[in-house]
């Protein structure tokens, strides 16, 4: 049985401006975790947003936890809400805006994993 416990976990600031903690991703761990996705916990804090960006081969599912925000993808933009799953298909230009004074939580699901090459930031 394998667990990992987020407390226990470090977090970076991400290109795209997210703070990540990669909860599961092969190149991480010492031993052949066989799954062809990765899963990161993602925080945007109060009133930030990500840049815009795209992975050129991963489709991406974000899972909102708590908080509240606006996700722009292709320049179609809706607002989000804990307990809401929103796709991202390859190619798509995404970011996501923290709309309020709370940190905006999320689980980002890659599938295949979250590689450095694949992620593109769009200036």
């Amino acid at each position: 049985m394998y667990i990992k416990d987020i407390k226990e976990e470090e977090y970076f600031r991400s290109a795209d401006g997210c703070i990540l903690c990669e909860l599961l991703h092969r190149k991480n761990e010492d031993f052949d975790l066989r799954i062809g996705y990765s899963i990161a916990h993602a925080v945007v804090p109060a009133c930030e947003k990500t840049v815009p960006h795209r992975l050129k081969e991963s489709s991406e599912v974000y899972y909102i936890l708590s908080g509240k925000g606006m996700m722009h993808i292709d320049g179609e933009s809706k607002e989000v809400f804990p307990g809401q799953a929103v796709y991202i298909p390859p190619g798509a230009v995404q970011y996501i805006e923290n709309t309020t004074g709370s940190d905006l939580i999320f689980l980002a699901v890659a599938d295949p994993e979250w590689k450095g090459k694949d992620e593109e930031i769009i200036t």
